[in-house]
């Protein structure tokens, strides 16, 4: 044997199975198809929110959090429909396994997503500082739902912002991995791609693969696909931490779900060209069974990276309950189409509404002081106060006067961005960047009227008015998120701003079907000897976690929660054989 266990895949999830492994004095054999400048995977480029409840961050902001709400907004998100979860009676199972007696595809997916919030509201927070993973003070409101009691959505703000951004939250596993193979306890095989699991006997004893060129290109960028060699690796337990599908447009329009109406012909990418989900149907092709293929995660507020790493890299914007949402046709997006409310509901207005879904984008129209304190970018490297641990800086950019350096870089040099001081002016723009007219200046100019009357009035029965209102009465989204209502119109409020959003891949919420301990299950049911599979690749737990929504903060979380789970089932698993 080569190893105790051998993780497929050097992404936060692979790291921290390996790690935990590693403290039960497991030696580790960790491969990536990627070189030593892409360890971390895609966390390391990610904004690193965490969905973590009834914290001391949430309560000296005025928030009031429990377990009990955290589960009821989970529950309401997820909308299991294809088995029982728990504490809530049976529905029909639709479970597509091909084994008489399969689990349905919901079955382990609600009770992964029951231990996750159990974990979010527990001990999560203490490990993470254990980590030396520490909070900042600002507690974001992601996925402020659709509108209803029981449905979708966060009822209170849970999306906590690590010190670091992702960068922050993968670098303790980085250092962990390092170290443990400075001690001789892991080795690391960079440019090392898995193209088959070895399976002997009914359980998964190994790798195989290929041994790519050597490639420096800078993290993130397409590296070459060139094989040099092939290898074969033994170990009793093999764990695929690969990720999702969300750099390979074909194969999201391939799994596509008919609810969501068609795919866009034209997308941007969230994740780097290696997310790629080739380890899907290898570890399928073992005997794994894939869950909730349909159910997947992009954004509509994907704007072209001016600056891009990745081909077609693109970033989201995170928008305050502010900006004016426009279709393609200039006509105003209805609930629960509000910025920063439901994602996947306004991605099925888009891609369902009859007379647009055959455009792929829509429009935000801001005033420049909406854009100042309400934009921010999702990314790393676009939030270098953070990133950088620069407290003063934070202060600056997310609480004094002036968009933060990099929003007012792609409002200067995005392509997808357009100023103008006249509603006249601003709609001419904005359909020469579509190259067509499909904007009429009066009737934009009209539905921004209406809506500036709302805004401003002091009762209001527009939904929009409304959630700014309610965004307003929280402390953190007064101070750093929302601007105070004004008309888009105010000359004061500074020239309007319009942008061009587009739909942005990003994460797969199915996936291997796993149980609590992360071992993959095949078409039965049963546990398949020897393999196991995390984070994205396991649709970040069960095969399924999240339901159809996610609650935001919640993916990496899902990375971090999964990990742990497997590199302790190993140990045991192992010694119990041993």
């Amino acid at each position: 044997m080569d190893a105790d266990v051998i993780i497929v895949g050097a992404g936060l999830s692979g790291l921290v199975a390996a790690r935990e492994a590693h403290r039960a004095g497991l030696k580790t054999l960790i491969i990536d198809q990627e070189g030593p400048q892409d360890l971390g995977g895609q966390a390391w480029w990610s904004f690193g929110g965490l969905f973590l409840v009834d914290t001391p961050e949430q309560r000296r902001l005025g928030v009031r959090d429990s377990f009990e709400l955290a589960w009821q907004d989970w529950r309401g998100s997820a909308q299991w429909d294809r088995q029982e979860y728990p504490g809530a009676g049976t529905t029909p199972g639709s479970g597509s396994g091909s084994g008489s007696g399969s689990p349905g595809e919901d079955h382990w997916a609600a009770r992964w997503g029951l231990e996750f919030v159990k974990f979010a509201a527990g001990e999560a927070r203490s490990w993470l500082r254990e980590l030396g993973i520490d909070l900042t003070p600002v507690v974001g409101w992601a996925e402020r739902g659709d509108l209803t009691a029981g449905g979708h959505g966060n009822s209170v703000p849970r999306f906590h912002i690590p010190w670091g951004t992702g960068t922050g939250v993968v670098e303790p596993f980085i250092a962990d991995a390092l170290l443990a193979r400075e001690e001789g306890a892991t080795t690391i095989l960079h440019r090392h791609r898995c193209d088959g699991l070895i399976v002997e006997g009914g359980a998964v004893v190994g790798v195989r693969g290929a041994i790519l060129a050597p490639d420096d290109s800078p993290r993130g960028e397409r590296s070459t696909r060139e094989v040099t060699g092939e290898f074969e690796l033994r170990a009793p337990a093999v764990i695929v931490a690969s990720g999702g599908i969300g750099g390979d447009h074909e194969l999201v329009r391939e799994f596509w779900p008919e609810r969501l109406g068609t795919p866009p012909k034209s997308m941007v990418t969230g994740v780097p060209a290696y997310v790629d989900g080739r380890m899907l149907g290898i570890t399928e092709a073992a005997g794994a069974r894939l869950v909730n293929r349909d159910r997947m995660w992009h954004y509509t507020e994907g704007v072209r990276n001016w600056a891009p790493v990745w081909p077609g890299h693109a970033i989201r914007i995170l928008p305050g309950p502010s900006p004016l949402w426009l279709d393609a046709l200039g006509r105003r997006l209805p609930p629960p189409g509000l910025p920063g409310h439901d994602t996947l509901g306004t991605l099925r207005l888009l891609r369902t509404t009859p007379g647009i879904e055959e455009h792929d984008h829509s429009w935000f129209i801001v005033s420049s002081r909406i854009a100042a304190k309400e934009f921010a970018l999702s990314g790393s490297e676009q939030n270098p106060d953070i990133t950088g641990r620069d407290k003063k800086l934070l202060l600056k950019t997310r609480i004094g006067r002036g968009a933060p350096g990099p929003v007012q870089a792609f409002i200067d040099h995005g392509a997808d961005f357009v100023q103008a001081g006249t509603v006249a002016e601003l709609v001419a723009r904005m359909n020469a960047l579509t190259g067509e007219p499909l904007l009429v200046s009066a009737d934009v100019e009209r539905i921004i009227r209406e809506r500036d009357a709302e805004v401003v009035a002091p009762y209001s029965k527009d939904a929009q008015a409304m959630s700014i209102r309610n965004s307003r009465r929280y402390l953190g989204d007064r101070l750093s998120r929302t601007t105070k209502p004004h008309r888009l119109l105010d000359p004061k409020a500074g020239p309007l701003v319009a942008i061009k959003l587009h739909v942005l891949t990003r994460k797969t919420l199915g996936g291997i079907q796993t149980d609590l301990g992360s071992r993959a299950l095949d078409s039965t049911g049963a546990a398949i000897p020897g393999l196991y599979a995390v984070g994205e690749a396991a649709g970040f737990g069960g095969g399924g976690m999240h339901g159809y929504n996610a609650l935001e903060g919640t993916f990496l979380g899902g990375c971090l929660f999964s990990g742990r789970a497997a590199g302790r089932a190993v140990a045991a698993d192992l010694g119990s054989s041993s």
